[in-house]
């Protein structure tokens, strides 16, 4: 549901479906966040599948659930692994747009910056690496990519090119143009993201930090050369990303449309 950069759950809270609640009147939420704002979508994709949900056993499916399961079943529509979601989270009645800014990973941030990031939401630079994966689909904005492309300069000269004829050099022209995070299969589930890498395609700034002489340098290659080895490590990663800070029992509630509360 992102474009920005393709992020399968989002954190700022917690994994407890704040993400998709609406500004309404003095409530603000995360949507209009600087990582969100144009970049997370498909929320009409959400209400499609709640309602549904609502229609046959209303009041016992969570928005939190609903997201962590579809997360689950549209990688493995587009060819990626599967894994068990863990099922009883409760939605946030709050959300809050500082936290969204403050800890969402940036498209800007360097190797420390995404590894300080995940850490703080206890996750290990093993796991993050694995979770960056998810860029295998998805797309970017102009304005996620502009800098990288016309001057950075581990980047593919071609691949540069290529991005230069949908992304304009002058801010504000073009700026919300996209480019596939993934120039080789953008609707598979694989491992290409990691061979892109290797090949200095990567499209953010922080995709091509995972390779650029640092120490997960040796994790993308291990990745690109065993698919099998990233699918096992994203599964595994995707379980305990969903165990973050989730809303149980009598915490939060369980919507009846997610982007109000009741």
């Amino acid at each position: 549901m992102r474009s920005a950069d393709a992020d399968i759950l989002l954190w700022s809270k917690g994994c407890d479906g704040s993400i998709l609640l609406d500004d309404r009147g003095s409530f603000i939420g995360e949507k209009n966040a600087a990582p969100n704002r144009n970049s997370a979508r498909g929320f009409d994709v959400v209400d499609n599948i709640k309602s549904a949900v609502e229609r046959f056993c209303p009041g016992m499916v969570s928005c939190a659930d609903v997201l962590a399961i579809a997360a689950r079943d549209s990688v493995v529509i587009l060819g990626g692994p599967t894994w068990n979601v863990k099922l009883g989270r409760r939605d946030a009645r709050t959300a809050s747009q500082g936290a969204a800014n403050n800890s969402i990973p940036r498209p800007t941030f360097n190797l420390p910056n995404l590894i300080s990031s995940f850490q703080a939401q206890g996750l290990s630079v093993r796991e993050m690496v694995a979770l960056s994966g998810s860029h295998t689909i998805g797309q970017a904005r102009c304005t996620s990519f502009r800098n990288r492309i016309y001057n950075e300069t581990n980047i593919a000269g071609t691949f540069a090119s290529t991005r230069q004829g949908n992304c304009p050099r002058t801010s504000g022209t073009g700026d919300n143009n996209l480019a596939p995070l993934d120039l080789q299969t953008p609707t598979s589930f694989d491992n290409n993201y990691y061979t892109n890498l290797i090949s200095q395609r990567g499209l953010l700034h922080s995709d091509q930090q995972l390779f650029n002489g640092g120490s997960t340098d040796s994790q993308v290659r291990l990745y690109s050369n065993n698919p099998g080895t990233f699918n096992a490590d994203f599964a595994a990663a995707m379980i305990k990303m969903g165990d973050i800070r989730p809303l149980t029992g009598s915490n939060g509630e369980i919507r009846r449309n997610c982007r109000r509360t009741n």
